[in-house]
């Protein structure tokens, strides 16, 4: 088996935790958590979203999001209402305090970005995503169709 240190899941949680301890102090000066950003920065982003989509948008767990919306409901920061066509389907948006909130918040991030750049250098933070983007593309479909798709994910992560 090899080293720990080179153990893919255990490296890719070891750099989130470093890079998430940047922008913990941001989020909890605000009270939010990180599920609670990621669905008020999505909604900045995409706009109106449909709950399962935001979910898959966020990687969240739709009953987890459902959790967490009624907070951040009643905080005034977002808004349900049921679709026109589709009363079953709950749609989600920004309010304007949501939206202020989410400015308010992106001019820091955007400097705790910067200050990650610095310590990494620009070139090497767009390099890792580009190479975290290949590797999703290339196990996602593994996730959901793991017969079908298993050859070709290995063969596309072997060139990451």
């Amino acid at each position: 088996m090899r080293p720990m240190r080179k153990s893919l899941p255990l490296r890719l949680l070891q750099a989130r935790e470093a890079v998430m301890a940047r922008f913990r102090p941001h989020l909890n000066a605000h009270d939010l958590t990180e599920q609670q950003w990621r669905v008020l920065r999505a909604l900045a982003e995409m706009g109106e979203s449909e709950v399962t989509a935001l979910a898959d948008a966020i990687a969240l767990l739709a009953p987890s999001l459902s959790r967490i919306l009624p907070d951040l409901e009643g905080r005034g920061l977002v808004a349900r209402r049921r679709a026109d066509g589709d009363k079953r389907t709950s749609l989600v948006s920004l309010t304007r305090e949501g939206r202020a909130l989410f400015e308010t918040m992106a001019k820091r991030s955007e400097a705790i970005y910067r200050d990650i750049e610095l310590a990494l250098e620009a070139a090497d933070c767009a390099d890792i995503i580009e190479r975290l983007e290949r590797l999703i593309d290339a196990l996602g479909p593994e996730v959901k169709a793991p017969k079908v798709a298993a050859k070709s994910a290995v063969a596309k992560l072997a060139k990451v």
